[in-house]
């Protein structure tokens, strides 16, 4: 099979027209202004990071502990840079990284579940297998929006530990099972998965390996090893790729701020557990020379810890499933399963799925996960008979974006009680899995909030080389107004809150104007703050775009309808491309 040949360490135009950010020993400066990347002379190594962030001279950090039980510390928002860029993506208000001070309140929202849910049962064959374990669902899997023949596609798991298959649809509801094999839409029969994650690769160089895929399969197969596979078309699949040892729940996704891959390998066997359920991290430029880890080679990263709350039915101490993500706008969106119980034995014992739910986590430099918020935003229901009883699990990719949307596809288990085998990978715990959708707004996650008179937010000093100021706000009862300051806080004339129209709309994709002024092109490639001045009404984020699209020029997840590629250029288009999708 072809292989590309291995990309070097040195500059590197991706397909989204931005320079991405490198690591250099002993260059001359390069700076990038729509990047905001520099790369600065040194002996030692040394990154700097699109938002400003500088890695540490030793990467991954090595300092994660498997038996701390204590939250991910997060070292950029304790030493922030002292000008942060913003030319790549939307700004979220997920953390303090961009607030200077603030008298607005955090809100944390959470997905709705779609009310049609599932939208994927297991209904054939292939899908109910030969164990009476019905399986219809990704886990990790991916459902990526495919630009190329404008559909959506999935990568599931049929039937449980049973085959991989695949799945497109034309509105991301109903979904079509189109012939791969005689009769059915297998891949592939072996190995068999029982975790998988799929990546549609925007940056591929190589047309064929356009489709990345990492497989792990059950442990009773005697191999603690998992596989990696390329595809032009992720219905045609390459030679296998052996990995290093990973435990049963390993998955792996991309970092496009970095031109990484990321193999989130579960712990177990010589990596040690610690507290429970974790992870391991291993990075690596090249998707297969970077499946050929060692044990040590990869690097604990993180837990669950002392805030994640026990079940208080159960009562054991949360662990973490798996850790998937995916770059979206300007940050790496996380979602952490965490495990609450039963232990597996006593799932057995009654049919039922073990419960494991998804939050929310946030990173600004791909290792160091923020997690504000501790309840569930996709939970499971607990209760006999619903599909997603228990066992909800993320989808590769995370999310795609739909207009001013986000699908959050996931999976979530029945269970059978009537099926107690002896056997636990044959028991009814496992039966039954299926796939639904939970929706958000755009960029909900967390929003700057006021009430009545409202308060201000005033951001870090920040620089960008765009011209038109957006925000995603929803005031159609208040207001929004938006003053520019200097470095010594100065307003910028004309550009005060007085000459700034009043926004008195909700949108997810709002242009900001002051009178008698075009645009902000006069301050671009200068250091200044915004201010923004709020009444009864919730602010989630803000970007300075090129043009008057609304373009963020952020990574867009898995994609959507009138996206062309793995970066929003297209700003307005692709919301009126989305408009006949939208739910709830």
């Amino acid at each position: 099979m072809k292989r590309r040949s291995f990309i070097k360490k040195s500059t590197i135009l991706s397909a989204s027209g931005l320079l991405a950010p490198i690591v250099a020993q002993s260059s001359p400066v390069v700076s990038n202004k729509l990047a905001g990347s520099q790369i600065r002379p040194d002996i030692e190594k040394i990154e700097i990071l699109y938002n400003g962030i500088q890695l540490p001279k030793i990467w991954p950090p090595q300092n994660m502990s498997p038996d701390s039980y204590e939250p991910m510390p997060v070292p950029y928002l304790h030493n922030p840079p002292d000008v942060i860029p913003i030319d790549i993506g939307r700004q979220l208000f997920v953390d303090d990284f961009l607030i200077e001070n603030t008298t607005l309140k955090k809100a944390y929202h959470k997905a709705v579940k779609y009310e049609n849910n599932p939208v994927l049962n297991p209904e054939t064959a292939l899908e109910k297998g030969e164990e009476g374990l019905p399986v219809a669902c990704p886990k990790d899997g991916g459902v990526w929006w495919d630009p190329a023949d404008r559909v959506f596609k999935m990568w599931y798991e049929a039937a449980w530990i049973g085959s991989m298959a695949y799945a497109i649809s034309a509105d991301g509801i109903n979904w079509e099972r189109p012939n791969i094999r005689p009769g059915n839409n297998q891949l592939f029969p072996k190995p068999r998965p029982d975790s998988t994650t799929v990546f549609l690769d925007h940056d591929a160089r190589d047309p064929g390996e356009r489709f990345k895929m990492f497989l792990r399969g059950p442990n009773w197969a005697r191999d603690s090893h998992g596989f990696c596979f390329v595809s032009p078309d992720g219905i045609h699949w390459g030679e296998p790729f052996r990995t290093g040892f990973c435990g049963d729940r390993s998955t792996m996704f991309y970092n496009p701020f970095r031109r990484k891959w990321i193999y989130s390998i579960r712990s177990g066997g010589p990596l040690r557990t610690g507290v429970g359920r974790a992870r391991y991290y291993r990075e690596h430029s090249d998707f297969i020379k970077g499946a050929g880890w060692r044990n040590d080679n990869v690097v604990f990263w993180t837990g669950a810890d002392r805030l994640d709350p026990p079940d208080l039915d159960i009562g054991e101490n949360a662990q973490l499933y798996n850790l998937s993500a995916t770059g979206y706008e300007s940050i790496m969106l996380g979602l952490h399963q965490i495990h609450l119980g039963p232990p597996n034995n006593e799932c057995q014992k009654k049919g039922m799925p073990k419960i494991t739910e998804l939050m929310l986590s946030y990173s600004r430099d791909g290792f160091h996960w923020h997690r504000p918020d501790r309840e569930a935003f996709i939970p499971a229901t607990r209760k006999a008979g619903d599909w997603e009883r228990g066992y909800v699990q993320s989808v590769g990719g995370i999310c795609n974006i739909v207009g001013d949307q986000l699908w959050f596809y996931y999976t979530g288990f029945k269970g059978d009680p009537d099926n107690r085998h002896e056997e636990g990978m044959k028991s009814g715990m496992y039966a039954n899995g299926s796939t639904g959708i939970a929706v958000l707004r755009r960029d909900g996650f967390l929003s700057m909030s006021a009430t009545g008179n409202g308060g201000s937010l005033l951001t870090r000093l920040v620089s960008f080389n765009g011209k038109y100021l957006f925000v995603n706000v929803n005031s159609p009862e208040g207001e929004l107004k938006v003053e520019v300051l200097n470095e010594n806080n100065s307003v910028i004339s004309p550009f005060s809150a007085e000459n700034c129209i009043p926004i008195t709309s909700d949108s997810t994709i709002q242009q900001v104007s002051w009178k008698d002024k075009g645009d902000l092109s006069a301050l671009a490639g200068t250091r200044v703050r915004f201010r923004f001045y709020l009444k009864n009404g919730d602010l989630y984020s803000f970007w300075v775009s090129p043009d008057d699209s609304g373009a963020s020029y952020g990574y867009n997840a898995a994609g959507g309808p009138g996206y062309t590629g793995g970066v929003d250029n297209v700003g307005y288009k692709a919301y009126n491309k989305a408009s006949k999708y939208r739910i709830l």
